[in-house]
């Protein structure tokens, strides 16, 4: 895996310092948190554009907080296409080749047949008013069957509409092994987020403290998905930048 399809997530302390030391990309995850692109926004903004000085690309997390594109009430709906058009706009500001879009499944408040369904209409024509370039991508969180996403993003057919998956996530929430994820996501997988944990919480560990076995799972993604980028979304990267190194 070359250096210029890694990034570290900029939940890490050190992950300017550290992009900048190896020449990898920063994910920006300032905007995770809604209020930053409101009130926040010109402070945010001034911080994330200091990061990005010394920095060859990057990506943006959007945010995800309440924010439920298959919800029933249609104007849960609408907010969740605002957030996105929002994030959208201040990533194309920065010049970001992805943003990362929670996907919004919540097993206590939604079937899988009803969360599908209502995705794919809902990414349809959301992506029929997009006018951007960059590549959305899907990402995993609670979902436990593998295929759902690659379900959504298949019945869509747009080419900007991508998965990203978090492998850290299907770890501790879903039963289905990583070669799964792998085998229904496939070319469909256009971004990974690499963290470790103990396959019962999502910890955030570095990635080689946990149950999975990071390097082999990298051997197989690039057997299975085509040109991928991924990013190292820990809560301190040194140690897995370490790891990393020796892996690749």
């Amino acid at each position: 895996m070359t250096k210029d399809r890694i990034y570290l997530s900029t939940i890490a302390g050190d992950a300017v310092d550290l992009a900048e030391e190896n020449g990898f990309g920063l994910e920006i995850a300032e905007y995770c948190t809604p209020w930053n692109m409101d009130e926040r926004y010109e402070i945010t903004h001034q911080k994330v554009q200091s990061k990005l000085q010394n920095i060859p690309s990057c990506l943006l997390h959007a945010p995800f907080n309440e924010l439920f594109p298959c919800a029933i009430d249609p104007k849960a709906r609408h907010l969740a296409a605002c957030r996105y058009r929002q994030a959208l706009a201040i990533a194309a500001e920065y010049g970001a080749k992805k943003v990362i879009i929670h996907s919004g499944y919540y097993e206590k408040m939604y079937y899988p047949v009803w969360f599908v369904n209502e995705s794919v209409k809902f990414w349809r024509e959301f992506m029929q008013s997009y006018t951007g370039s960059a590549v959305i991508c899907l990402e995993n969180v609670f979902e436990q069957d593998p295929r759902m996403l690659s379900d959504i993003v298949g019945q869509v057919g747009d080419s900007r509409l991508r998965m990203c998956l978090d492998i850290g996530h299907a770890n501790a929430y879903s039963d289905a092994p990583l070669s799964e994820w792998l085998d229904c996501g496939g070319q469909l997988i256009s971004h990974l987020h690499i963290h470790n944990n103990d396959g019962v919480s999502d910890r955030h560990d570095a990635i080689d403290c946990g149950s999975i076995d990071m390097a082999a799972f990298l051997r197989e993604a690039e057997q299975k998905c085509k040109d991928f980028t991924c990013t190292l979304e820990v809560r301190q990267a040194r140690p897995s930048c370490a790891a990393l190194e020796k892996m690749l």
